[in-house]
This record gives C-alpha cells, sequence and structure tokens, in this order.
C-alpha cells in the first residue's frame, strides 16, 4: 500500500503522488545549504561524542543504561546517515564518503581518549564505529530510492 502525501497548495489540500514526495525530497537534498548543514550537525555531533565523553566520570555514569557497543553504535550510525545525505554523489559514492568520515571520526575520538587517564584507546571501540558506519552505509544504498539521489535535471 502506498502512502499518499497531502499537501497545500494555495489553500486547497490535494494528494500527490509518491513520486512528488520522492521529488520534493530530492529536491531538497540537492540544496548545498542544506548539505552543508547536515555535515556541520555531524562534526557538531561528533564534537559533543568527544568533549562530553572524555569527561571524568561521564562514560562511567552513561555505562549503566547502555553498553560502549550500543553507544558507539548508535552514534556512528547517526554520524554516518548524516554524512550520506550531507555529501553529493550516487550511493555507492556517498557511502564511500561517510565511511571514510566515520573511521576518521572513529580513530580521532579513540586517539583523544589516550591523552585522559580515566579513559582509554580501544581498537575495538573503533571498530565497531566502522562496522556500524559500514551497515549504515549499506541500508542506505539499498533503501534509499537513487532518484532521491540524483541531481535535479
Amino acid at each position: 500500500m502506498l502512502r499518499m502525501h497531502i499537501a497545500s497548495v494555495h489553500g486547497k489540500v490535494s494528494l500527490l503522488h509518491p513520486l512528488a514526495m520522492i521529488q520534493d525530497l530530492s529536491t531538497l537534498l540537492q540544496n548545498p545549504r542544506l548539505r552543508l548543514s547536515l555535515i556541520a550537525c555531524a562534526i557538531l555531533i561528533y564534537l559533543a561524542i568527544v568533549i562530553v565523553g572524555n569527561l571524568p566520570g561521564a562514560r562511567a555514569d552513561i555505562g549503566h543504561y547502555a553498553s560502549g557497543v550500543v553507544l558507539h553504535s548508535t552514534a556512528y550510525a547517526v554520524l554516518t546517515a548524516l554524512w550520506f545525505f550531507g555529501s553529493t554523489g550516487s550511493a555507492a559514492t556517498r557511502a564511500c564518503k561517510a565511511m571514510l568520515a566515520v573511521a576518521a571520526m572513529g580513530a580521532g575520538d579513540e586517539f583523544i581518549q589516550s591523552f585522559f587517564p580515566w579513559r582509554g584507546a580501544d581498537l575495538r571501540d573503533w571498530a565497531v564505529d566502522c562496522t556500524s558506519a559500514l551497515v549504515m552505509s549499506g541500508l542506505l544504498c539499498l533503501l534509499v530510492p537513487k532518484a532521491l539521489l540524483l541531481p535535479n535535471r
């Protein structure tokens, strides 16, 4: 069953075909300002992860609610999605860009943690980050319609 999109045009409500939604979303995602905003949002979230994660006791406190694997995989999956939609190119190109960016962010996070005596760098955490990026990129490549990623003509 297809979901229909309801839009108000000049005060009149009309039903739009799902392809119209994809075209609208495609146009939105082609906007350079939005793409830049998504990348900036990913960077800000990454900086928040690094800063808050290295506060004394913060990791131990949040560890009561979620394990390190859950925290890393969720956070870096979100970063991957933001970077994927903030990038340009085909789905495969976007996936590669997102995976490389997340791998670099994860490595940077672990490197920074090595300087704090109450934290420590762990190669397994970086592997979880990279695996999360790989899974999320793969899912986005499979699930996001190609028409959504193609430039408008």
